[in-house]
């Protein structure tokens, strides 16, 4: 197993960042990623950032910095549209590292 660290980035509160780290645990796993994911409302990214050693951020609300750090849109893991769409958006960025 391969370990990243995720930062899961919430609308306003901490459920649908929390469904999204889940989520990713869970799907990222069966492709031999173990995922530590940490969640953040949007106006906590850069506290969270400031941890270091993320692979990737995983947004339901938008982040319109640039931090460096590819962003992928999972909303898609929220309502179950589009999901595969995003763990594939995932996985492309982690097997590029």
């Amino acid at each position: 197993m391969k370990n990243v660290k995720i930062l899961c980035v919430c609308g306003s509160g901490t459920v649908s960042s929390a469904m999204v780290a889940n989520k990713l645990k869970e799907k990222l796993a069966k492709h031999g990623y173990a995922v530590t994911p940490v969640e953040a409302s949007p106006n906590s990214v850069e506290s969270a950032l400031a941890a270091g050693g993320f692979s990737l951020i995983a947004c339901v609300s938008p982040v319109y910095k640039d931090y460096g750090i590819p962003k992928v849109n999972a909303v898609g893991l929220l309502t179950g549209l589009a999901e595969q769409q995003v763990i594939d958006d995932c996985l492309k960025i982690l097997n590029a590292k």
